[in-house]
């Protein structure tokens, strides 16, 4: 299907139905349950999880398959923002022609770092993305000011001319009159699910996105790619020049990278330097290896995994540790929630950090690798029961 083989045809399956039925999955306590505070099916969540899902399969493409750390990524990402911006304040709220322009702008960027960045590999390419970020943060946050609106971010005004802002339209960011925010809530007795526009539509990018991955994965280019990572010396030796194919891996994995930034100004009419910092570029890096390098599906799980503790566990308080452990007496209640509090709220990243080194020590492939094991485990489970209830049926030598 689509030019997939069986095994490939499985996986975007799955991913189509993760991402349609993601409002079901991401809701499974009841609204008013003690455990709801760990359901993440609201839209602005959902949202960052198709968005940052884009965000980790272009850098797993640069990353995975040709082994370059680029620590420099979020500068497209907060080029797309600002492209998006500047296209609602000439031309109107309808998000198309911001998320192509931040996917252009994005790419020639990209072409543009990584021109210069590729004439240095291992930790040398990894330090100069890292430079050319902080200076397009920098720029952004107080040079360029007149086009980036420095540190109060760059925003739609009523006075801003949106030369194609038909009367009527509406007056938030929309695909032809879709609006993104528009949320239908269902309520299926104590449960309630929300289905947005906004996160459908990234949803669908998301998988576009995916299958183009595969894509590359499976084309003679991403064997290309692979041989890089595997010996680009050898390769050279060969008189093979590996820089055309390096060049157009970064410049691809930037267009990623853009459209991401692209999809979160759609969202939320705003970009700011802040979507530039080295921080944000570091947390796809964390995103792509919890998920699992050089995996097609690694990289949306870990963005998946790293936002959801970025918003579940960071609005874990006392107040709802409290509430929690409640029926302990009082001596032994203080104590447990001193110890968790550590854990989440302010604290939530040493709970990632743990499992991040978990992850590392114990699965070096990631969540998929950890799933793999997972499903060999049951498989092996399911064939002994079969074999003892089956008993033997040679004869014996």
């Amino acid at each position: 299907m689509l030019g997939l083989d069986r095994k490939d045809t499985r996986l975007l399956i799955f991913v189509v139905l993760l991402a349609l039925c993601a409002p079901f999955l991401l809701n499974p306590f009841p609204t008013e349950s003690a455990m709801a505070q760990f359901n993440a099916g609201y839209p602005d969540l959902m949202q960052r999880f198709a968005i940052y899902g884009i965000f980790a399969i272009g850098f797993n493409i640069l990353f995975g398959l040709t082994g370059y750390l680029s620590f420099g990524h979020a500068a497209f990402l907060g080029v797309g923002s600002y492209s998006t911006v500047w296209m609602f304040k000439l031309l109107s709220y309808n998000i198309v022609p911001g998320i192509i322009l931040s996917v252009i702008v994005a790419g020639l960027f990209a072409l543009l770092i990584g021109f210069i960045s590729l004439r240095r590999s291992g930790i040398y390419f990894s330090i100069l993305t890292l430079a050319f970020a902080q200076m397009s943060f920098a720029l952004a946050y107080s040079v360029l000011t007149p086009i980036t609106n420095g540190e109060t971010g760059l925003q739609v005004y009523t006075d801003d001319p949106q030369y194609l802002q038909s009367v009527g339209s509406p007056n938030v960011p929309n695909l032809f009159g879709i609006v993104m925010r528009d949320t239908y809530t269902l309520d299926v007795g104590a449960w309630s699910f929300d289905f947005n526009n906004g996160y459908y539509f990234c949803a669908i990018l998301m998988l576009i996105a995916f299958y183009l991955s595969i894509r590359i994965y499976r084309s003679p280019f991403g064997l290309m790619l692979r041989a890089v990572k595997s010996n680009q010396q050898r390769m050279n030796y060969t008189g093979l020049s590996t820089r055309p194919y390096t060049l157009a891996a970064f410049v691809i994995s930037g267009m990623y990278a853009g459209l991401a930034g692209g999809l979160l100004a759609s969202m939320d009419p705003l970009a700011g330097a802040e979507r530039m910092q080295w921080t944000a570029s570091g947390e796809v890096v964390l995103m792509t290896i919890l998920g699992g390098v050089g995996t097609l599906i690694g990289p949306i799980l870990g963005a998946g995994f790293i936002k959801y503790f970025e918003n579940i566990f960071s609005k874990i308080n006392d107040a709802t540790l409290h509430s929690w452990f409640g029926f302990l007496p009082e001596g032994l209640e203080n104590a447990v929630v001193w110890i968790l509090e550590h854990f989440v709220g302010a604290g939530w990243h040493l709970t990632l950090g743990l499992l991040f080194m978990l992850v590392v020590i114990f699965l070096p492939g990631g969540l998929v690798e950890g799933g793999q094991k997972l499903a060999a485990f049951v498989t092996r489970r399911g064939s002994d029961k079969k074999d003892k209830t089956s008993g033997s049926t040679e004869p014996a030598e």
